[in-house]
């Protein structure tokens, strides 16, 4: 690495890399880390536990006075790095996730409190060029998001079939507050020249992350009715809504173009992997005119035009098809219509049985159970534990569907449950 980078930064790193999803190190991520944080933010962030925590165990961790601790944890979630919670009387804060987390909400920002242009590059360096963070992200199981259907596509026949959180409107319906921000992709892609005509103010935040972010400007509340009528014209407009894959107490759903969404982008570059699409898959019919507006319209290049006995004809790259709906939506004929998949997929219930499930599997369980990162016998049981994980029988066990159900269902009643299903979830 030829950016020279202090120890703090490094120790942050290390912090941001023990999180399933991961940072992989790169002199971009150290530029962008030393613009979102201070030299000393990073050094008491590289500490910081995963599980949420009051001012009085940073305050305890970090070895301050309760008011020293108090404005360091403000600084920090009015830059959008911490999210903070609110129950009752109680003040809560959580370390916001890389992506989707703390480098969206750097660019939805627009006080002048990070310069975007230069951020913007960064970041499209690091992931946009450089593809070790993007593949690590797209590579974990579950995935991090899933695609929603078009509810306007759906069949009626299948209209019966499809549950609560298989739709946007259901989102925006339960939701205990509701943000728009800019989108990041769309200003990051502003900023290097390749932006598209879409509506860049489309980011939708829900629950207790949009509490945060609108508390501190990042994001402006909006109401039900808003938040419905923004989601009706990016349909309109043929924009995909990608959200959490989870199903319950979503935290974000962004509606995402082909030509700039990361996500999209990604799928598309890195071989079409790991992005969860819906329960359904497009089905072309027999009054297929050819006219190719499907192929122009599909956000991930899943519809071809070719040629059947002399006839074009679309034809849908099922091992492509993220079952959005888009196509649907502009086909003249109407012949292009949304099928339902026999094998549905299986969406994490909440945030918490995902953050699980994907420690699991990239073997990082160790540093959620031991995550206090002053004391050395932490350390040595995230070495020990993280060795007896990585053994096949243990790894086989951590992976079997009927110990992490029981799993689940253990610390969903118990102090987890109200942990997380209340903290970050509603």
């Amino acid at each position: 690495m030829g950016h020279i980078t202090s120890k703090n930064y490094l120790d942050l790193q290390k912090r941001l890399d023990k999180a399933p999803q991961g940072v992989p190190t790169s002199d971009a991520l150290f530029k962008i880390l030393e613009i979102l944080f201070t030299e000393e933010e990073a050094k008491y962030v590289s500490v910081l536990p995963f599980k949420c925590f009051s001012p009085q165990k940073a305050a305890k961790i970090w070895k301050l006075s309760l008011p020293h601790a108090k404005k360091i944890l403000n600084n920090l979630a009015e830059k959008g790095l911490l999210v903070d919670l609110n129950k009752g009387d109680k003040q809560l804060y959580v370390l916001a996730p890389s992506m989707a987390g703390f480098f969206e909400f750097s660019l939805m920002r627009t006080d002048g409190k990070f310069d975007r242009k230069i951020l913007s590059e960064l970041y499209y360096q690091y992931i946009n060029v450089e593809h070790d963070f993007v593949e690590q992200v797209l590579g974990i199981t579950p995935p991090v998001v899933r695609t929603i259907v078009h509810e306007t596509a759906i069949q009626k026949k299948h209209e019966t079939e499809v549950l609560d959180y298989e739709r946007a409107t259901h989102v925006i319906k339960t939701a205990t507050c509701i943000g728009v921000g800019d989108c990041y992709c769309r200003h990051k892609m502003h900023h290097m020249g390749k932006a598209c005509d879409m509506p860049i103010k489309v980011c939708l935040t829900f629950n207790n992350c949009a509490k945060s972010l609108t508390k501190h400007g990042i994001a402006k509340k909006i109401s039900k009715k808003k938040a419905k009528e923004i989601l009706d014209d990016c349909i309109k407009l043929g924009l995909v809504q990608i959200g959490d894959n989870i199903q319950e107490g979503l935290a974000f759903m962004c509606n995402c173009c082909g030509c700039c969404c990361e996500a999209l982008l990604a799928y598309k570059e890195l071989g079409y992997k790991k992005i969860n699409e819906t329960n359904f898959y497009a089905e072309v019919g027999n009054k297929c005119i050819g006219c190719g507006i499907c192929e122009k319209k599909c956000p991930v290049d899943a519809i071809k035009i070719k040629k059947v006995k002399g006839k074009k004809v679309a034809h849908v790259l099922l091992d492509r098809c993220i079952g959005c709906g888009v196509c649907t939506r502009f086909c003249p004929t109407k012949t292009l219509l949304l099928e339902r998949r026999s094998d549905l997929k299986q969406i994490p219930r909440d945030t918490f049985e995902r953050f699980i499930m994907s420690a699991i599997e990239q073997n990082k369980l160790q540093n959620l159970i031991f995550d206090n990162y002053t004391i050395w016998t932490n350390e040595m049981f995230r070495r020990l534990f993280g060795f007896l994980f990585s053994l096949k029988p243990a790894k086989k066990l951590l992976a079997s569907k009927q110990l992490q159900s029981k799993f689940f269902d253990a610390c969903l009643k118990g102090k987890n449950s109200k942990f997380f299903n209340k903290l970050i979830n509603k």
